[in-house]
């Protein structure tokens, strides 16, 4: 998986979540695209993402409203063009955040 620059436009939630920290994500998806991380918005982090097949997918907090701690354990949210693109996302960042622990 990578950073991507294709249109993001037309991704939805198709419920695929996962639990990781802000701090271990930027290790596996690296900077940000939008990080805000003041509790305003609906939204403090998303990541514009690419999987190895090149499906498009966003991984974002949803509805946190809160400052959140880089180191905290929060449920992350992964939108994309289908079911099948974020079921592919989300596969691909298990086997990431498993790297890590390992």
């Amino acid at each position: 998986m990578k950073q991507t620059s294709k249109s993001l436009n037309g991704t939805s939630f198709y419920n695929d979540v996962f639990n990781a920290s802000v701090s271990d994500l930027r290790k596996i998806l690296g900077t940000p695209e939008s990080e805000t991380n003041d509790g305003v918005d609906k939204v403090n982090f998303e990541w514009a993402m690419e999987t190895e097949e090149g499906e498009v997918f966003t991984v974002y907090d949803w509805k946190e409203y809160r400052v959140l701690d880089e180191d905290e354990i929060i449920e992350w949210h992964i939108g994309g063009h289908s079911s099948f693109a974020t079921d592919l996302a989300v596969n691909e960042i298990a086997g990431a955040l498993n790297e890590l622990d390992a």
